[in-house]
This record gives C-alpha cells, sequence and structure tokens, in this order.
C-alpha cells in the first residue's frame, strides 16, 4: 500500500485545499416593495450569471410576502435585496424580521445593498440597524462592487461554513 507523503504533494494540490473552488449558487434576487426601479435589478441579474450563478429576478416592487414565499419553495443559497428609492432601510428591515421570523427559511444568507436612505453617500446610519435586525451583510451607495462580490465568492467558496453562522453575524462595508 502507498502512503501519500505530506511533503511530496505539489504547491497546486495544497493552494486547491485552502482554496476550494467555488460552486454556482442559487440566488433569489429581488427589491423593496416601494421600490419600482429595474435597472438595478437588471444589472444585478447580470453581473451574478457572469460570476456563474444561477438568478431568479422577482422584478419591481416585490411584496414582502411574496418574497419570503419564494425563499421557502425553492432551495435557495442566497437572498440578495437591491434597491435605489433611498427607502430600503426602513422595508428592508421589515422584510428580514419577517424572514427571520419564519422557521423555513430563517437562516438563509441574505444581504441587501445600495441607496438604503435619503441623505447620500455619507450617510452610514442603517447599516447596524439592519445587520442587527438579520442581515449577513449590508452593501450601502458607498460600498464597492468587488466588496460585494468578493462577499459572493467567499460563499460560494464555504457555503457550509457560512450557512453553519448564526445570522446575526455579519458585516457592514
Amino acid at each position: 500500500m502507498d502512503y501519500l507523503n505530506a511533503l511530496d504533494l505539489k504547491q497546486s494540490l495544497v493552494t486547491h485545499l485552502h482554496h476550494p473552488k467555488p460552486h454556482s449558487l442559487n440566488i433569489l434576487l429581488t427589491n423593496i416593495s416601494s421600490d419600482s426601479h429595474t435597472w438595478n435589478l437588471v444589472f444585478m441579474q447580470l453581473l451574478l450569471e457572469f460570476m456563474g450563478h444561477e438568478v431568479v429576478n422577482l422584478g419591481a416592487c416585490c411584496p414582502d410576502e411574496l418574497i419570503i414565499e419564494r425563499c421557502g419553495s425553492e432551495q435557495f443559497d442566497l437572498l440578495v435585496v437591491s434597491t435605489v428609492n433611498g427607502h430600503g432601510n426602513i422595508d428592508g428591515e421589515r422584510l428580514i424580521r419577517k424572514l427571520r421570523a419564519r422557521p423555513d427559511v430563517h437562516q438563509l444568507t441574505a444581504v441587501i445593498g445600495g441607496k438604503l436612505g435619503i441623505h447620500g453617500v455619507a450617510d452610514d446610519s442603517h447599516s447596524q440597524r439592519l445587520l442587527d435586525a438579520g442581515f449577513n451583510a449590508v452593501f450601502n451607495a458607498a460600498s464597492s462592487l468587488l466588496e460585494f462580490q468578493n462577499f459572493v465568492k467567499t460563499i460560494s467558496a464555504r457555503p457550509a461554513l457560512l450557512s453553519s453562522l448564526p445570522w446575526g453575524l455579519g458585516v457592514a462595508v
């Protein structure tokens, strides 16, 4: 019987062990009930699909109940809420509290991003409240697209690790 000598491992194998190959995520994309903008949803869908993920886009002015029902009807890896109308902090907090209250979907990884308030890019007052309400990450208007992409890559590289974390642990970027 041949035994594997750890010293004989090639660098590429070691690198592969430390950086697992990303897998395709099943992502539910939506905006908030008061947001009728669609261009941000189209952009986000194209970006996520370009990254290799499957995306279900619920479209504009999506009611909370429809979002939550859809989360429960299919096995999604990630809920992405994109908003540009400046009311993401209000509608997003209401949505995530309802989602976290449902036992069948309360552990779904959920992020929100875009224009979360009406006071411009400098206003970061909503991020911590949205994290406390249950979002895993908050990407405000000052966040870069690269930060969002890196977050999604982290989920696709380590799905078991992230899904096992309590939803209250999150990052604001």
